[in-house]
């Protein structure tokens, strides 16, 4: 199993019509100047600063900086690189831009026994942590995939509004279909937000780990 850091994750989903932040993976201050210069998101959006490193907690260890603008953006991403946490030290910081967003959603897709399972929940981001029960799961045999009466069904059961009850169905046929393309193990989005104004739902973080043996199926991974 082969973890894939979150840009590298990001750009996965995006490859398969999932949205995601716009965002830059950095390894030295120099690249975020010259990156800010030809990137006006950049300049213009306030932004998320994270260490890219698979350090879990980043949030309670620090490693995770929110509604910066492009000073402080820089400022966060100077103190991260180099800081060592747990053994590990911080070699990469990804910025992104912050997507203004109202509720958080769950959803994953996992490989089980003879199949995947699909799973979402009407609740995420840190709410989830105490509300496991709320998820609820649709099972894909081997060899099929899921149907989109079923994922619609699937979301209704989750407590979706009327409203978001499709675009979660086509969002989690998408999510499936990353993994089963991907050789993915796992693909967990938490949290999954509908982004204000255009009302599109956008992938905000992810965890995702593919089958490290199937890299030979896979030429165009460079993580």
């Amino acid at each position: 199993m082969a973890k894939v850091l979150e840009g590298p994750g990001m750009d996965l989903l995006k490859k398969w019509g999932m949205e995601t932040p716009r965002h830059v993976v950095i390894t030295s201050s120099d690249q975020f100047t010259h990156l800010a210069h030809v990137n006006a998101w950049l300049r213009d959006s306030k932004l998320v600063v994270k260490a890219h490193e698979a350090i879990g907690s980043r949030m309670k260890l620090g490693l995770v900086k929110v509604g910066l603008d492009l000073t402080g953006a820089e400022k966060a991403a100077g103190e991260m690189l180099g800081k060592s946490v747990g053994g590990i030290t911080v070699g990469q910081v990804i910025i992104s831009e912050m997507v203004a967003h109202e509720k958080e959603y769950y959803v994953a897709v996992k490989s089980v026994r003879d199949g995947a399972e699909i799973l979402t929940a009407s609740v995420g981001g840190i709410e989830i942590e105490s509300q496991w029960e709320k998820i609820q799961r649709l099972f894909v045999p081997v060899g099929t995939s899921p149907q989109p009466a079923d994922l619609k069904k699937l979301a209704k059961s989750a407590g979706f509004p009327a409203d978001l009850v499709d675009p979660v169905a086509e969002f989690l046929a998408k999510l499936y279909e990353c993994y089963d393309q991907e050789d993915g193990q796992y693909l967990e989005i938490n949290p999954l937000t509908r982004r204000t104004g255009d009302r599109q739902l956008v992938a905000l973080d992810a965890v995702i780990m593919v089958d490290g043996d199937a890299r030979f199926r896979h030429p165009q991974w460079d993580f």
